[in-house]
């Protein structure tokens, strides 16, 4: 297969059963503009090869260069290398075909991040003795004082003691819920929620005998 440039169009030969055959670019699965790349180039070698003479050096070699460049890209459409006719200096010259772009190795996966293992837990131990017995306290402290004081109350009237004791829980349950989970002051809220419940079911038991 050869590359012309003749009369202003670009004419690619070809030989089919002995007998050569010129075909116009136009008429070929070529990439898009490619044709109209080919004929382009054609025309400019027409007119550089005018009744003036031939083109100097710098266009001359300019000329060969672009047809050097559309030979290889047709050679690259075709399949085949691809005899480029140099219109200006004149001879031909093979165009093979392009190499393949070089294969990109794919990048090494990331290396996986190292498994988290988690620490040991590093809290001091639950201080049950001394926590107990600080709940113990409080739970007796608390009791003896919310019995004495409904007592004292319902000497006068029982609605009385009930209500008095109604503001001793309502003013502790606040306290009590926020410092139920604290290192120290949970065992106090601890003993007196007991020390509340026991007031209760004594205060009951008074009550029913």
């Amino acid at each position: 297969m050869e590359l012309h440039a003749r009369a202003g169009r670009a004419v690619v030969v070809g030989e089919r059963d002995g007998v050569e055959h010129e075909v116009d670019p136009d008429s070929l699965a070529l990439p898009h503009g490619l044709a109209t790349a080919l004929h382009e180039w054609a025309q400019v070698v027409a007119a550089v090869s005018g009744p003036d003479g031939p083109p100097g050096d710098t266009t001359a070699e300019l000329v060969s260069r672009r047809g050097r460049q559309l030979a290889g890209r047709l050679a690259a459409a075709m399949g085949v290398p691809v005899d480029y006719a140099d219109p200006v200096r004149g001879g031909l010259e093979r165009v093979d075909l392009p190499p393949p772009p070089a294969r990109r190795e794919p990048a090494p996966a990331p290396a996986p991040a190292p498994a988290l293992v988690p620490e040991p837990a590093s809290g001091e131990p639950t201080p049950w003795a001394t926590g107990l017995t600080v709940s113990a306290v409080t739970a007796a402290v608390v009791a003896v004082a919310v019995v004495g004081l409904t007592l004292t109350l319902a000497g006068t009237s029982w609605l009385l003691g009930l209500v008095g004791n109604l503001v001793v829980v309502g003013g502790l349950a606040p306290s009590v819920w926020l410092t139920r989970e604290l290192p120290v002051w949970r065992w106090v809220a601890y003993g007196v929620t007991v020390g509340l419940g026991t007031a209760w079911a004594l205060l009951l038991l008074s009550l029913l005998g």
